[in-house]
């Protein structure tokens, strides 16, 4: 039997109380957790236009128009370059913490009004042994929406929402593979259209609609490339 979610900011704020394992075994382990960087994503949830999903009616386990909101990073960036990311970045002295850091970063880079926002929680900080940060999503609920571009484009190209409908379109989604040492690990990633998620972002929305409830089987062996 099919299950809806009624009430997803309600579950989203659960999820933030009670928090969850990200899974990731060892492949992504810092080498010195001391001089980790922290840092915080904003993962915004809500109605963010009126566009719908594209997936195949029906089978639905969110509302349709459930979004989250995304920006692509730009090439240039010293930093995993041209990626699809949540909004964020590393905590300054001045941020009374990840939830400030998460919403003061999100204004930084896509403009919106942070006034709008309901921040919902924190879930347990997850390490990106790629750049020694050690990052703290905050799901966030948007309660009146704004609008949102690309504020400093030497940093982001673009700044868009996804329907969380499309995300979870089993047709939608795969995995990716990388080698550390001598194992190969997967991790999993989502074909939106032209978009590629993967690495951290896609880990995180992933183990979130897992935890959620919200996610249909898929085919775990459907391998797709980073940079296609």
């Amino acid at each position: 039997m099919l299950v809806i979610s009624n009430d997803p900011r309600a579950e989203l704020a659960a999820l933030c109380e009670r928090g969850l394992d990200w899974g990731t075994g060892r492949s992504r382990d810092l080498p010195d957790l001391g001089s980790a960087r922290r840092a915080a994503v904003l993962v915004l949830f809500g109605v963010l236009d009126a566009v719908p999903a594209q997936a195949p009616a029906g089978t639905d386990r969110v509302p349709r128009d459930l979004d989250v909101l995304l920006l692509r990073r730009a090439s240039t960036l010293g930093s995993h370059p041209g990626q699809i990311a949540f909004p964020g970045g590393r905590l300054e002295a001045s941020d009374a913490g990840p939830i400030a850091a998460a919403l003061r970063e999100a204004v930084e880079e896509t403009g919106l009004d942070a006034a709008g926002l309901e921040p919902l929680g924190t879930l347990p900080a997850m390490p990106v042994p790629v750049s020694n940060h050690l990052v703290t999503p905050v799901p966030a609920w948007w309660t009146r929406p704004s609008q949102v571009a690309a504020m400093d484009h030497a940093e982001t190209v673009d700044v868009f929402r996804v329907p969380v409908a499309d995300l979870l379109d089993p047709a939608n989604r795969a995995n990716t593979e990388h080698t550390v040492g001598d194992a190969v690990y997967r991790a999993p990633a989502f074909t939106v259209g032209d978009r590629l998620v993967w690495g951290f972002t896609a880990i995180v929305l992933s183990r979130m609609f897992d935890e959620l409830g919200w996610a249909d089987p898929w085919d775990h062996d459907r391998i797709v490339l980073p940079g296609r």
